[in-house]
């Protein structure tokens, strides 16, 4: 078993200087982020830090040019992280301005990190953006209206370990894992990437290796709530399908039977 990464020494360095819990989480997480984090999409070991209320991301790569915004929460991550503004959360991903996401979950003492995970901004979709209740008009920001976003309707491929359970995954598999979704990343179009997300969401619920086209039409009224307007769902199941064929994510076996790889 591998020696879990402690936060200890960030927390000790600024305890005191930091009165806000709030502020002293982001403060320790940020600092040991910027020390250790390598960026997963490309060969660089450093990722750089950007300078104060930058308006999109916490960090880039100097060399690759992704984003990057890190979460943290303590304990568990579970299936939902508060976000920021529901509207400019929904903007930024029309806009494919939206960062790459980093989610860390830490223990109450800071001794350890418990997960960490990136979640590729093409994940990054407004079916999983759940707006929150608008602020009271007796609140200072009155009308404001914050998100949540939710881990559970991300597709487990999206959801990629740099660190599981305390144990750190090699960099090696983390970046190989990112490789395998490169067919995922190059689709541009939001819709046609919320499309593909839902079928693989599909699939992980269809819980067995080798599956028919039939179990998948199973669930043609969960797409339809998800895509009202959409009146050829099965079409669409079908173009899904061929697509991750295609880029060996299932094998076709004939006949309309599946095998997950």
């Amino acid at each position: 078993m591998q020696i879990p990464i402690s936060l200890y020494d960030y927390y000790e360095e600024y305890k005191e200087k930091y009165k806000s819990k709030s502020q002293l989480v982001r403060v320790i997480s940020e600092s040991w982020f910027k020390d250790n984090m390598y960026c997963p999409f490309c060969s660089n070991e450093k990722i750089k830090r950007y300078d104060n209320n930058h308006p999109v991301a916490d960090f880039f790569c100097n060399d690759c040019g992704e984003e990057f915004q890190l979460k943290s929460k303590k304990k568990r991550l579970g299936n939902i992280v508060v976000d920021g503004e529901y509207n400019k959360m929904i903007q930024a991903i029309y806009s494919c301005s939206v960062p790459n996401f980093f989610f860390m979950s830490y223990s109450p003492m800071f001794d350890y990190i418990n997960d960490l995970i990136i979640v590729p901004k093409e994940f990054i979709l407004p079916g999983i953006i759940k707006k929150r209740r608008p602020l009271s008009q007796r609140a200072r920001r009155r009308g404001w209206t914050g998100c949540n976003i939710s881990l559970k309707d991300i597709p487990y491929s999206g959801k990629i370990y740099l660190i599981k359970d305390k144990n750190v995954i090699p960099a090696n598999h983390v970046r190989m894992n990112i490789q395998k979704i490169s067919y995922y990343r190059k689709i541009k179009n939001v819709d046609k990437r919320g499309w593909l997300a839902d079928i693989l969401n599909i699939l992980i619920k269809i819980n067995k290796e080798v599956f028919t086209l039939k179990d998948v039409y199973a669930y043609i009224p969960y797409l339809k709530v998800l895509h009202p307007q959409n009146n050829n769902i099965e079409a669409k199941i079908r173009q899904q399908l061929q697509i991750l064929r295609n880029n060996n994510v299932i094998e076709f076996l004939g006949k309309g039977v599946y095998r997950k790889l």
